[in-house]
């Protein structure tokens, strides 16, 4: 059973976003909320290596093996992921990298919730989890908005991009278009996109 958040794992606007992303990673896309961030859990991890891991809802099934593989390489490497883990998939990879002993960092398209998985609370009691979200708690729905505006805070967050599929004309594919004049290195699985 999920427990309450301890208050000293807890910030509330402990940074605003316009001062952590300092790229200015889109022109068209949806722009960062004004408010500051939330967060709860070790913020320290923002100082690790840190690969964004983006994918469609709806990839091919050879994708979804090798993006398990590519979690557990992560895993072993001690490689910090940061994602929304929101999708099937992304909950899939988190379910590998949680058997590990490495930072993760989960962004919200939603604001914090009060209780949390077992595992979750569990990862946070080892100080190598921060949830992170732009949006306060008043905001309790997923939608294609708030998710675009969440992944382009992991892709202003992280240091390197990997997208183990893109549907072409999908959302995703839009970040990827918009980042992709940064120089962060943006790779798949079978290629470096830039």
């Amino acid at each position: 059973m999920a427990t309450n958040h301890d208050h000293n794992r807890r910030g509330e606007a402990f940074f605003p976003p316009n001062e952590l992303c300092r790229n200015s990673i889109t022109k068209n896309a949806s722009p960062l909320p004004q408010n500051n961030l939330h967060y709860i859990g070790n913020k320290q991890i923002l100082e690790h290596f840190k690969i964004a891991f983006l994918c469609s809802r709806k990839c091919p099934a050879n994708i979804i093996l090798k993006s398990y593989d590519w979690a557990v390489e992560q895993r072993e490497k001690g490689v910090c992921v940061i994602s929304g883990f929101h999708s099937k998939i992304e909950k899939d990879v988190l379910h590998y990298l949680l058997k590990g002993n490495q930072p993760i960092i989960l962004v919200l398209a939603r604001g914090l919730k009060k209780r949390l998985e077992p595992e979750l609370e569990e990862a946070l009691n080892k100080n190598r989890l921060l949830l992170i979200s732009p949006f306060n708690e008043n905001v309790k729905r997923v939608t294609v908005e708030t998710a675009n505006q969440r992944n382009r805070l992991m892709a202003e967050l992280a240091d390197e991009i990997f997208v183990a599929y893109a549907a072409q004309g999908g959302n995703i594919e839009k970040l990827i278009t918009d980042i992709s004049h940064t120089g962060k290195t943006i790779s798949s699985f079978n290629y470096d996109i830039k």
